[in-house]
């Protein structure tokens, strides 16, 4: 992933402390404390070089999701993105999900790019339907699907995005990305498409990106969050470490307002060793949010 990378040497001059709660949060978190749902992921199943690490030696590239959902709850399937995926592949990703997965498992298929950055929204409800269609056949393994709009996607066209949310049925749960600049930098815009998010019930994706302070706006628009979590590699494993705990911590307290489902999905540039990153975050959100999510198992090496 490069999106919002940074040098090496930059990562230190970066303040990553999280924001104030935006003005929509206050708004949409009110309610009496409870226990959110949560769910924890990768963006792909197919890594080769898992394998040695949570894929036992010699696994196939057939069987990556089998072993993928033996350690994580959900994915942010990625694959959508490049085109709609086949009932048929549904279903066959659906049913190794359910037979290998421990507990419940979720699939938060992206958007494909024909609609998001190709049609830019625009004419695209029989794409929409077609993409709606095959999603559908994830039945009870479907979570939120994630509509990630282009750099250049600006707030003149806040009119057809606030449209094509309008359009939008009112499930499966959705929740849209936006990145140009604007968005963030001007209140009034800013205020504007947060209520549009909340009045449609969409989400608004937190995007915690070296690269992008902006996107980390922490405007919650629905009761429930989506996070994409990018870290650094393994030179800033520390920091990346701190990161998440700083997050664990917030969603506490957004869990004691009200909070009720987290889906957070582990990035980094090279993702080799996200599992470790994964890792982590199961086990300080465990603490953090008394959870009982089960921990992710590192295969054994030779100096074990």
């Amino acid at each position: 992933m490069e999106f919002g990378k940074v040098n090496s040497d930059q990562v230190k001059e970066i303040d990553f402390t999280l924001p104030e709660d935006g003005q929509q949060t206050s708004k949409v978190l009110n309610g009496q404390p409870g226990k959110a749902e949560v769910f924890i992921g990768c963006a792909k199943w197919g890594r080769k070089e898992w394998v040695g690490l949570i894929y036992p030696p010699k696994t196939k590239e057939a069987d990556f999701l089998d072993e993928y959902a033996k350690h994580f709850n959900s994915i942010e399937l990625n694959a959508a993105y490049y085109q709609i995926p086949s009932l048929d592949s549904v279903r066959k990703w659906r049913k190794k999900a359910s037979d290998n997965a421990p507990g419940d498992f979720l699939f938060c298929p992206k958007f494909p790019k024909i609609i998001s950055h190709d049609q830019r929204l625009t004419g695209s409800e029989q794409t929409t339907a077609e993409y709606l269609k095959a999603v559908a056949e994830f039945g009870d393994t479907l979570g939120a699907c994630f509509l990630q709009l282009s750099e250049s996607f600006g707030v003149k066209n806040l009119p057809v995005l606030s449209d094509y949310l309008k359009f939008l049925p009112k499930e499966p749960a959705i929740f849209v990305e936006l990145r140009h600049e604007q968005w963030f930098s001007d209140p009034v815009i800013r205020k504007q498409v947060f209520e549009l998010f909340t009045a449609t019930k969409k989400g608004a994706v937190i995007t915690d990106v070296s690269g992008r302070r902006d996107l980390v706006h922490m405007e919650v628009t629905v009761p429930e969050v989506f996070i994409r979590f990018i870290g650094n590699g393994s030179m800033h494993k520390k920091n990346d470490f701190a990161r998440i705990e700083e997050w664990g911590s917030r969603l506490k307290l957004w869990q004691e307002k009200g909070l009720q489902k987290i889906y957070f999905f582990l990035h980094q540039h090279d993702e080799l060793d996200t599992p470790l990153l994964a890792a982590h975050t199961v086990k300080v959100f465990n603490e953090q949010l008394g959870l009982k999510i089960p921990g992710i198992t590192l295969q054994p090496t030779l100096f074990d």
